[in-house]
């Protein structure tokens, strides 16, 4: 059983912590902008951006922001209770460090997380420590695949380009294939073995952040809206949004009453 200690989010170039805060947890550090450093057990450890460290407990550490270099990150501390039965990765002995394939799902996570343990609704922890889970089997699920090859990170990065530009339009692995000069089944293989996520459900993710941008911060009804991020069955856009937000395109109409 995961139980979380604390939830923490750093953005700045004056951030410094260390273990003895909270000696008996794990530390779980994903880096989202910039870079910033730890000493665990005297080696010195640079994290960088779409960077994942997982400090296990009882391991003297300290970290602190790189002078003059701004970075944010996440950082959950948090128990685990079942030792040699749990996740393979909770039983290490040393520190483990990823460049994330499943980056953008581990960071959605971990800022839901974080709203959950600021906003604390109903059952708030229940859902910190599911959403903890869900991140920890994404992490070690990567870790067991082994290692992913700078190359494929950089084919990986060209295609989410591409997708950052035309996601309005149908993304195809064809497309993909001709960016990353590769067949469309590598491409598309290639592309769900590290984001963990289809090209499909990539692009639906990628829509879905602009809609609730669109819905809470500008005039257009569900309809504009729906038809502007490509899609042109209204029906098929409320489904798809009730999917990846847990609500209904109405619901984010409600916060339009502080716009003039």
């Amino acid at each position: 059983m995961i139980i979380v200690a604390d939830v923490q989010h750093h953005q700045g170039m004056d951030w410094y912590a260390e273990s003895a805060a909270y000696p008996n947890s794990h530390a779980l550090c994903l880096v989202t902008y910039g870079k910033c450093v730890y000493w665990v057990e005297g080696q010195k450890v640079i994290v960088n951006k779409g960077d994942m460290l997982l400090i296990p407990p009882r391991l003297a550490y300290y970290g602190k922001s790189i002078p003059t270099l701004f970075h944010s990150k996440y950082v959950i501390l948090f128990h685990n209770s079942c030792t040699g039965e749990g996740l393979p990765l909770l039983d290490r002995s040393k520190i483990l460090k990823l460049k994330l394939g499943c980056y953008e799902l581990v960071r959605e996570r971990l800022r839901s997380i974080l709203h959950q343990w600021e906003d604390k609704p109903s059952y708030y922890k229940h859902m910190v420590e599911a959403l903890l889970t869900e991140v920890l089997i994404y992490i070690n699920q990567e870790w067991d695949r082994g290692i992913i090859a700078d190359d494929k990170h950089r084919h990986v990065e060209r295609m989410k380009q591409y997708i950052q530009t035309h996601y309005r339009e149908k993304v195809t692995k064809e497309e993909l294939g001709e960016v990353i000069q590769r067949t469309p089944n590598y491409a598309a293989s290639l592309f769900r073995s590290v984001t963990n996520q289809t090209i499909s459900e990539y692009v639906h993710n990628r829509r879905m952040k602009t809609a609730m941008y669109m819905l809470t911060e500008s005039r257009l009804t569900v309809q504009e809206v729906s038809e502007y991020l490509g899609y042109r069955d209204a029906t098929y856009f409320h489904r798809i949004f009730k999917k990846m937000t847990g609500g209904s395109p109405s619901d984010f109409l409600h916060e339009r009453s502080r716009i003039k």
